[in-house]
């Protein structure tokens, strides 16, 4: 026990201490600006009456994601701030993001077509350019652009989810109907892969070419369409919603549906929960007034993998955590059960897939007993020796 004097003593001690520290000049504050780009063109005529994304999809998740990083960033004396620019056409795109550039922003988070993003790359060498909104495999394989992360999933994770997911419940054979967008043709180019990856066969392919409504017809068309030998299966490629709405309770054969429409492999989706993924999802449907969604989720976890570098690194160069980020050093929490980080070949987040219906979590990819010799995440998507990308080599 401190005598009466003792006491005194130590509270002179830590008024003294106190007066110092308020007098000691205080850190400078780090601003930290962070650009975001939205462009969703327009899909054209729908045949269904397919629920649409919501317009702000990809904003809201990067605008909570800055007040995230505050929440933490006030005790470093990091500011962070969010400047969105939302473009109808390329063109308004390309321009809004030069100005940006040319006001000092060199961290930009974008949701935006392939050739939209490959664009930006080019325009814009010295940033760094987070993707949250294209899944064109093209971009981990081929086009491999210096200055770009991914985080949002691309169309052979999410086939490869999906295909990993039927081979443990032995549904190997399958009826693949596809339809005729591009981005159709790019999803069911993802199963096919998916399926010789995992031992699967497709027993037939039928293009969707009907150009109807099928909202009144289905019940008459739909079963005839989907003739075929036994399936354990069926797969629709159908990003846009056209038809697959319209494929489960259809089908010939009493089988599940799975792919774009049925048990869906995706980013992110309202019923995951687990991991501290219900108080994100409460947070954001406080700032959002809707659920978070893919664009969502890799819009904020851009937005987070941004801040968790820079947290670490005190500065707010792109080409040093564009250099930290793939180093493999950086692990950053997306609530999905493991730390995440971006494969070093081709700037990808690697991270768990979940398979869900429109109302309830099945299960997360990789699945049980798929092993790879470094990360099991990698048994989703291509992996190294099947990508020309090499960006950890030019950092």
């Amino acid at each position: 026990m401190f005598t009466s004097c003792q006491r005194a003593v130590c509270l002179v001690a830590i008024a003294a201490c106190m007066a110092q520290a308020s007098a000691a000049p205080s850190a400078p504050v780090l601003e930290v600006k962070i650009a975001y780009l939205g462009f969703r063109p327009d899909p054209g005529p729908l045949l269904s009456n397919v629920i649409p994304e919501p317009e702000d999809a990809g904003l809201r998740g990067a605008e909570l994601a800055i007040a995230d990083s505050n929440s933490t960033g006030r005790f470093l004396n990091h500011r962070y701030s969010l400047q969105s620019h939302t473009a109808d056409t390329d063109e308004q795109m390309l321009k809004a993001a030069r100005e940006l550039h040319a006001d000092g922003l060199r961290l930009f988070v974008v949701n935006a077509p392939d050739a939209t993003l490959q664009q930006l790359s080019e325009a814009m060498p010295d940033s760094l350019l987070i993707n949250a909104g294209s899944a064109n495999d093209e971009l981990r394989t081929a086009s491999c652009l210096a200055n770009v992360l991914h985080t949002l999933p691309s169309r052979s994770m999410l086939a490869d989810a999906l295909g990993q997911f039927l081979a443990a419940r032995r549904w190997n054979r399958w009826l693949l109907i596809s339809g005729p967008t591009e981005g159709d043709q790019a999803y069911a180019a993802a199963i096919k892969r998916a399926a010789k990856r995992f031992g699967h066969r497709i027993i037939e392919e039928k293009p969707w070419s009907f150009d109807n409504d099928q909202r009144r017809s289905a019940q008459a068309e739909m079963p005839v369409f989907t003739q075929a030998a036994d399936y354990d299966v069926v797969v629709v490629a159908d990003e846009r919603g056209d038809f697959g709405e319209y494929v489960p309770y259809h089908t010939w054969l009493p089988r599940p549906v799975v792919g774009t429409q049925g048990l869906t492999p995706t980013g992110w989706h309202k019923t995951v929960e687990t991991y501290g993924a219900a108080q994100l999802q409460k947070r954001f449907e406080t700032h959002a007034n809707r659920w978070m969604n893919d664009r969502d989720f890799a819009a904020w976890i851009g937005v987070r993998s941004l801040a968790t570098a820079i947290t670490k690194l005190g500065i707010t160069d792109a080409r040093a955590i564009r250099r930290l980020s793939l180093s493999e050093t950086l692990p950053v929490d997306g609530f999905k059960g493991r730390k995440l980080t971006f494969r070093p070949w081709n700037g990808q987040l690697r991270q768990p897939i979940p398979l869900v219906h429109p109302r309830g979590l099945v299960s997360n990819s990789p699945q049980d007993g798929f092993l790879h010799p470094t990360s099991e995440l990698d048994t989703l998507g291509f992996d190294r020796p099947e990508s020309s990308c090499r960006l950890s080599d030019s950092t």
